[in-house]
């Protein structure tokens, strides 16, 4: 397989999670130009304080929403297919490594397990305030579209990016919300209490 082009970014990219970047720095400019010239992938990877993270989420354009008279770009692309980083190449300005894809193994979570996740799901999402119905998830994607639809620490979401199976991330990712539960239910409760007293914080 040819070289992957690699962006360390202060994020996890999920699978079918959009995300937005603008591009500026000219090793990028010219890795995006040449991304968009071939229709080829590039991979986002967790930029760490010793490295990068190795594993990683191959990225496609999905579309530019500006471009600049300078040369910067302004796009969204969307996370599409794991890959653990084997080798790093630095011969270019930016970062390119061999990869190996790694796609997840079979197994399902069972329906309580699903059920348990839905269900933390929406309750953190009432303390918000919002709503969203994500019972239809396709079987495969459900912890992913969990996952990005709440800001959750990257430690956390880089180790679920890294498990293999919707078997091992579901509950994962239902024990986990439990877990930070209690703290967003006090902090509620705190914001409610500070904003029906009358006075202006």
């Amino acid at each position: 397989m040819a070289l992957l082009p690699l962006f360390p970014l202060d994020v996890v990219l999920l699978p079918g999670t959009p995300l937005p970047l603008h591009i500026f720095e000219p090793r990028y400019k010219e890795m995006i130009g040449e991304c968009r010239t071939t229709n080829a992938p590039f991979g986002v990877v967790r930029a760490l304080e010793e490295g990068i993270a190795e594993i990683g989420y191959t990225a496609e354009i999905v579309t530019v929403t500006k471009e600049y008279s300078d040369g910067r770009l302004d796009l969204i692309a969307e996370g599409r297919q794991r890959f653990e980083v084997l080798e790093l190449n630095q011969e270019r300005s930016f970062l390119r490594a061999e990869v190996l894809l790694v796609p997840d193994e079979p197994g399902v979570p069972t329906a309580e397990e699903r059920a348990r996740a839905i269900q933390v799901h929406r309750d953190i999402l009432s303390l918000a305030g919002a709503a969203q119905d994500i019972s239809e998830t396709d079987e495969g994607a459900l912890s992913f579209h969990i996952a990005g639809s709440l800001p959750l620490d990257l430690d956390f979401k880089q180790i679920l990016l890294a498990m293999r199976s919707e078997s091992q991330r579901i509950p994962a990712l239902a024990a986990y919300l439990e877990g930070v539960l209690p703290n967003l239910r006090r902090a509620a409760r705190a914001r409610e209490k500070a904003g029906g007293n009358g006075h202006a914080h």
